[in-house]
């Protein structure tokens, strides 16, 4: 099996960010590689200086619930194990891919961070592990992503 020499949260985490990125249309790599740089884990809550909390996996930033709480969807609901968090993080990664300005990159590291001195060390790491996570997927899988 391809996962078999991948530790258990590895595996949820390419597991379920190739089902979000198929679900979203994002490029594979870059939700796995934005998995990799968040580093969150089920249940973890990181407080950030504007009050507001990262959550789960994918540390999912809490001021994104407002719009998602009309739908029942909660902090509780991000912060669980699975594919749900990826899923919720995959579709806010689209909602900066689509409208957000720049080229795919400063829009893929928005999900980190708009501000510009942010956005540029994020997306100089984004960058460099979308690439990793594209060779390694060019190995093991015929799935959709972009070159760095």
């Amino acid at each position: 099996m391809i996962f078999a020499d991948l530790p258990p949260a590895i595996q949820e985490r390419v597991i379920c960010s190739i089902e979000a990125s198929v679900k979203y249309d994002v490029p594979a790599n870059i939700v796995l590689a934005i998995a990799e740089l968040e580093n969150g884990r089920p249940g973890q809550y990181n407080r950030n200086d504007d009050g507001s909390h990262d959550v789960g996996t994918m540390q999912f930033n809490t001021n994104y619930l407002h719009d998602l709480s009309a739908y029942g969807i909660t902090a509780q609901d991000v912060a669980v194990a699975g594919c749900y968090p990826y899923e919720l993080a995959t579709w806010r990664l689209r909602q900066h891919i689509l409208p957000d300005k720049g080229d795919l990159w400063t829009k893929a590291a928005n999900y980190h961070s708009r501000t510009p001195v942010c956005n540029m060390k994020y997306r100089t790491k984004l960058k460099l592990a979308a690439g990793r996570w594209a060779g390694w997927l060019a190995e093991h899988f015929r799935t959709k992503f972009v070159q760095p």
